[in-house]
C-alpha cells in the first residue's frame, strides 16, 4: 500500500464528507424558510411608510404609531408569538426593501399594479380606493374632476407612487410634474405651482382633517379603483400562505373591519 496515495485518498474522502454536509446545511437553512426564521428570532420586520394618514402615520409631535396596519401588524405578530419591528419604508423603496431582506412583508396599503407585481408578490387585497384629487379652497381652475385635464392645468404626483404612471397615461392636456415626495407635491398645490395633485381615499382624509386650505374633487363615478394589498418577496410560498390564512381570518371574524371602522376607512374595506 502507498501511505501517501492513502493519506490522500481519505482527504478527498473528507472532503467530500465536508462538502456533503456544506450542501445538506445550505438545503436545510433554504427549506427553513421566512416563517421559520420569524419563529426562530422572535420577531417580524413590518416595512411601513410613515406618512401613510389613516394606514401606517407617526404622529410628529408625539412619534407614536397609528392606523389599520398597524394595528393589523400587531395583531399578527401575537398570532405568531413574536414582537413585531416597524421598519420605514416609502413606495420608492419597497421592491428594494424587500428584495435587500430590510423586512418581512411590507403593509402600507400597497397598490396592485402590473409593473409591481413583476417584481413582489402580494396578498389578497383587503382595502381598493379611486384616485381622488386635492385642490386649495381659492383655486378657480378646478371646480369638478372634468376641469382637471385640461390646456393649462398643472398636475402633481407623487414620484413612485402608483399614479405616476396612471396619470401619465391618462393626461391628455393638462401638465404632469412629479415631485420627489408627497410633501413636496402639496407645497406645490399649496403655493399654486400646480392647480391639483391626485391621491387617494386614505390621503385624502389627512387633507381635509388637519388643513384649513384643501378642498376634495372626486369624480362622478368610479374612475380607476385600484386594489389595496400587503407585499412580499417572492420565493417563500409558506409565509405567503400564513399571511394568506391570517387576512381570510380577520375577514370571517370581524377584525378587519372592525380596524377599518376605528380608522375610518370602512368605505373602502375589501371583506370578500
Amino acid at each position: 500500500m502507498n501511505p501517501r496515495r492513502d493519506r490522500a485518498g481519505r482527504g478527498l474522502a473528507r472532503a467530500a464528507i465536508l462538502g456533503a454536509c456544506m450542501a445538506l446545511c445550505s438545503l436545510g437553512a433554504a427549506a427553513e424558510g421566512r416563517l421559520e426564521r420569524i419563529r426562530g428570532s422572535g420577531q417580524v420586520q413590518v416595512c411601513i411608510w410613515p406618512d401613510y394618514y389613516g394606514i401606517s402615520y407617526r404622529d410628529p409631535r408625539t412619534q407614536a404609531l397609528s392606523g389599520i396596519d398597524i394595528d393589523l401588524a400587531q395583531a399578527l405578530g401575537r398570532e405568531l408569538g413574536v414582537a413585531v419591528q416597524f421598519v420605514d419604508s416609502s413606495f420608492a423603496r419597497l421592491v428594494p426593501d424587500l428584495q435587500e431582506g430590510r423586512c418581512d412583508v411590507a403593509m402600507f396599503a400597497i397598490g396592485i399594479t402590473p409593473q409591481r407585481q413583476q417584481l413582489v408578490r402580494f396578498t389578497q387585497p383587503y382595502l381598493a380606493s379611486d384616485v381622488l384629487a386635492i385642490t386649495t379652497r381659492s383655486n378657480r381652475k378646478i371646480r369638478s374632476w372634468d376641469d382637471i385635464d385640461q390646456p393649462g392645468v398643472v398636475v402633481a404626483v407623487a414620484k413612485g407612487t402608483l399614479h405616476e404612471p396612471l396619470m401619465r397615461e391618462r393626461l391628455k392636456h393638462a401638465r404632469l410634474i412629479t415631485p420627489d415626495t408627497p410633501h413636496a407635491r402639496e407645497q406645490e398645490v399649496q403655493a399654486g405651482r400646480a392647480d391639483v395633485f391626485m391621491t387617494d381615499f386614505p390621503y385624502t382624509r389627512r387633507m381635509l382633517e388637519t388643513t384649513d386650505w384643501a378642498r376634495l374633487v372626486a369624480p362622478a363615478a368610479a374612475w380607476h379603483i385600484t386594489p389595496y394589498a400587503w407585499a412580499v418577496q417572492p420565493g417563500d410560498d409558506a409565509w405567503h400562505a400564513r399571511l394568506e390564512q391570517f387576512l381570510r381570518d380577520i375577514k370571517r371574524d370581524g377584525r378587519l373591519l372592525a380596524a377599518a371602522r376605528k380608522h375610518k376607512l370602512d368605505p373602502i374595506v375589501v371583506l370578500d
